[in-house]
């Protein structure tokens, strides 16, 4: 007979799910992602769902929250690195653009010979 999880259990398979990245998908409401889940939302659940072989939940449990602090802190490592580096994602034309309008420039349109 299969035991119900404790309420730990399921508040760290929630905050695990969380933690997962969206697929942006605009055919699927939420009611649809709940009721086919993805590959890794299913070992998740698997995993958490079963009893540890070993008897040691605890050591599993404290495992899963490391785990979870571990991925909210990337998280929010790159979300910092995108709101402070902000040209990370710009070419070397467009970084100069820019930097050259910053201080009142602008650069003259290059000239470009038709092929």
């Amino acid at each position: 007979m299969a035991q119900t999880p404790t309420p730990q259990i399921r508040s760290i398979y929630r905050r695990l799910l969380r933690e997962l990245p969206s697929t942006p998908q605009t055919t699927r409401t939420q009611h649809q992602k709940l009721s086919s889940p993805s590959k890794l939302q299913q070992r998740i659940r698997q995993t958490l769902s079963r009893p540890s072989p070993t008897g040691n939940a605890q050591s599993q449990i404290a495992q899963a929250e490391q785990f979870i602090q571990y991925v909210q802190a990337q998280r929010t490592h790159s979300a910092l690195l995108e709101r402070y580096n902000p040209g990370m994602g710009m070419t070397e034309e467009e970084r100069v653009r820019l930097s050259a309008r910053r201080v009142g420039i602008n650069l003259p349109v290059e000239y470009q010979e038709e092929k």
